[in-house]
């Protein structure tokens, strides 16, 4: 049986997040995409995990459901940290994921991690702590702990992203790499990026939404198969750790807000080899580009491009069906007519994930024939693509209908109230 997971989200108390984000919410959303085991982000805010402890219970061993929910929804108790420490003379700065079976477990952690960085002012808290001294301090109080890097691929937060300092997991983590079984893809990345690297072939690629809102929840996935009551935290750790997963759901990267290189100030972006011929500095004014997850693949990997590793597991790109939505409409995500038109498919088809990915096209075309051909699009990979670059997100054109001569997305889909 397939059970879509989705482990790295967000509380309304971490920055640049909703503040409509409840657990009952969370709850309620995973069940309208299609995910069965959602994270519950943000253990480590004080006021998120009294909450946990209020509206969560037990459910399958190392799993917990909301109280009188009828969801289905299981959550996994889930954090983001930012570890910010010196090495090699250099500042770092890394995010990463943690999971744990228990909330005896996240207490312990907080106890490990509260004297060093303020856990109230941010539910994905700043640690002044190196990434191996974490996994040492976490895997200590559980040895089924699960961290993984988060985004690790972005240029300002990503291990092996630009400004990392980083160029392998072993180098960020040390001997404590050891206890690193996955990393995360990333919004502006998929396992392919990944495969071009031999050196990430101990690690599993995983994907995760990193939800900043509801509708965000799902955005990307992982699908595991597990009998009809295999599911548990040891499942998923067993599978995690032997490479056993059934598919990854991924963003076209190139959507990614830091695929390309650019300067977003100066609306530039530019391929690896266009940025190559400017010695990576803005052909506008002169600063120093971001560089974008492609030109940081490129630097380290030491395989071509479609690469295929034997043991691949296979990638499903996805657009969120809002999106869809919204372009067939020309319109945007949260108008109240692209609303309607989803929360009709909901009621009529199914999860959102079963329309994207499994429902029969001329059974959604009887709803919308354009959102039929929309989803057919992406489900065949016959759609334009516009990289996103230096914080601004880049457009899947499902459609089709984009200009030559746009060539990239505009600079106000950075915005943060979308809450991205």
């Amino acid at each position: 049986m397939e059970y879509i997971a989705d482990f790295h989200i967000h509380s309304r108390h971490a920055m640049a997040c909703s503040p409509n984000i409840t657990i009952e919410g969370i709850d309620e959303a995973a069940k309208e995409k299609g995910v069965k085991v959602i994270g519950t982000g943000d253990f480590t805010h004080p006021l998120w995990v009294d909450e946990l402890k209020m509206k969560l219970e037990d459910a399958e061993p190392g799993l917990y459901k909301v109280k009188g929910s009828k969801t289905g929804t299981r959550f996994v108790l889930s954090s983001e940290v930012s570890n910010i420490f010196d090495a090699g003379g250099k500042n770092r700065r890394v995010h990463n994921c943690i999971l744990v079976p228990s909330l005896d477990d996240v207490d312990a952690i907080i106890d490990e991690v509260k004297t060093r960085g303020a856990l109230e002012s941010d539910g994905r808290p700043a640690l002044s702590m190196s990434c191996s001294e974490l996994v040492e301090k976490v895997i200590g109080v559980n040895r089924d702990a699960i961290i993984f890097p988060a985004h690790s691929w972005t240029p300002w937060f990503g291990v092996l992203g630009s400004f990392s300092g980083f160029d392998s997991i072993e180098e960020a983590y040390g001997d404590q790499a050891k206890y690193i079984y996955c990393a995360e893809t990333g919004l502006s990345a998929d396992p392919a990026m990944f495969w071009r690297l031999s050196k990430l072939d101990k690690y599993l690629p995983i994907s995760n939404s990193d939800a900043h809102s509801l509708p965000k929840i799902g955005r990307e996935a992982t699908v595991f198969e597990f009998s009809e009551d295999g599911l548990s935290y040891a499942a998923i750790l067993n599978a995690i750790k032997n490479k056993k997963l059934k598919k990854n759901i991924e963003f076209y990267p190139d959507e990614g807000k830091y695929h390309y290189d650019g300067h977003r100030n100066c609306q530039i972006s530019l391929s690896p080899k266009e940025a190559q011929k400017y010695n990576g500095r803005c052909p506008k004014c002169g600063r120093p580009l971001t560089i974008g997850v492609e030109h940081r693949v490129d630097q380290l990997a030491d395989r071509p491009e479609g690469h295929l590793p034997k043991a691949a597991i296979p990638t499903v790109h996805a657009v969120p069906l809002l999106e869809i939505i919204a372009q067939v409409k020309t319109s945007v995500v949260t108008s109240t007519a692209v609303k309607r038109a989803y929360n009709d498919m909901l009621a009529r088809l199914g999860t959102e994930f079963d329309i994207l990915l499994n429902i029969d096209p001329a059974q959604i075309a009887e709803m919308d024939a354009d959102v039929a051909k929309g989803i057919e699009n992406v489900r065949t990979e016959r759609v334009k693509l516009i990289p996103g670059y230096d914080g601004v997100f880049g457009v899947v054109d499902v459609m089709n209908k984009a200009s030559p001569d746009d060539k990239k997305p505009k600079r106000k889909q950075a915005s943060m109230s979308d809450f991205d």
